[in-house]
Order: structure tokens, then sequence, then C-alpha cells
């Protein structure tokens, strides 16, 4: 039993009982200062007599107890809940997020440029189409919102996985995406069973020879760790 539920049983109890003394009398005067007799244990709605020592004096106390247990929950487990189903941006580095395979490698714009969470930074292809990079969030999370933001990209492919390793895909969302000169394309995509531990993103075709990502940014949850 946990101490919050034990003093939460405590208050209930105290809270519901009435009691009666009788005359106090002398006893031994080597007792502690408080010390507490309970003749046997009760069931509920039974009385308890308790013989109470303070000092020299004692006096006996007659409960009559109704004890009735119900959930309790302290605002310390209410904070912990709530930080565990925070919603983040799961693809970002500093949740633990790697990006674990592409298919493309520039030094200068290396595909963890993707998750970094500055879209200054970006990964781009350096070759024919299709082109690919697999993330990996090392837990079970629940995705509910993704955002790309790309340059170039015509059609996009996104495949999940649920298992412990990066295999098992299926095909989850396509996207063709508009082409926007001179600026980024900021393409929003509300999941559906977004239950994954694995994206495999796959850039099918572009509007030029070179398409780049900038950010991808999934909103959801950690579920739980692989186990």
């Amino acid at each position: 039993m946990s101490a919050e539920l034990f003093w939460g049983i405590l208050w209930a109890w105290f809270a519901s009982f009435s009691l009666t003394t009788t005359k106090s009398f002398k006893v031994n005067p080597n007792l502690p200062l408080l010390t507490c007799y309970l003749n046997n244990s009760t069931n509920r709605g039974e009385k308890a007599r308790i013989l109470v020592a303070i000092g020299d004096r004692a006096f006996t106390v007659t409960l009559h107890l109704y004890i009735a247990l119900c959930p309790i929950t302290s605002r310390s487990s209410r904070r912990i809940k709530h930080f565990k189903m925070r919603k983040v941006d799961l693809c970002l580095s500093s949740e633990g997020t790697e990006v674990i395979l592409a298919t493309s490698s520039d030094e200068k714009h290396p595909p963890e440029n993707m998750i970094d969470g500055n879209p200054e930074t970006f990964w781009t292809t350096t070759g024919m189409f299709p082109q690919e990079f697999i993330i990996c969030f090392h837990k079970h999370v629940r995705i509910e919102k993704l955002v790309i933001q790309s340059y170039f990209v015509r059609t996009l492919r996104i495949e999940k996985s649920t298992s412990k390793e990066p295999v098992d895909f299926e095909q989850w969302i396509e996207r063709d995406l508009v082409h926007t000169e001179g600026q980024l394309q900021n393409e929003e995509i509300l999941a559906r069973d977004g239950h994954v531990t694995y994206l495999r993103f796959i850039i099918v075709s572009a509007f030029d020879h070179f398409a780049s990502v900038h950010s991808v940014s999934a909103e959801g949850v950690a579920v739980s760790n692989l186990s």
C-alpha cells in the first residue's frame, strides 16, 4: 500500500466515527507519553474500545466505526500522469528520436538536420528517386498530427511499423504536395491509427533533380518503452 493511499484511508476513517469517553483514572506513570490499546479488530459498523494513556492518566474511548473506502488520487499522482501523457514533438532528437537510415548523405546537410528543431537546417537528396529515410522513436508512440516542411517534393509516401525492429512496414499515408515557388512546402497531416515505433518516409518523385526536407514534426504522446 502506498503512503498516499494509507493517509487517504486514515483521513476517511477519522472523518466517519463518533466516540464516547469514560472517567479518567491513574495508570502506571512509567508508560510512554501517549499509549493506545485496541481490544480487538472490529467489522464495519461495530464498536471498538481503546484505552488511551497520557502520562499517568488514562481514559477509555469507544469508537463507532463506519469505514468507507473510496479511490484517492493525490495531486502528485495527477501531475505524474499528466507529465507522462503530455503532447510533445515526438520527432525531436531531444526526445531520443533518431534517423537510422537515409538513402542520401551530404556532409553539410546530414539527415539529423530534419529532427534538430531548426527549420534553417535540412537534409537533401543527392541522386535519383525514390529516396527515403527511417525515423526510430525507441518507444511506442501515438501520433496525432504530422507536419513536414520540405522543398521540391512532389509525392510523399509514409509507412509505419509497430515492431521492435525496423521491419514489417505498412503503407500509412500518401500525399501529392503542391510546389511553392520560393518558400517551403508545409504539409500538415492529421493522423489516424497513429500507433508506431518506426516511420519510413519515401520521396517517390520531385519537382526537380534534388529535393530537401527541412523538418519532420510528429505531435503526440509516448505510450510505452520497447520491451
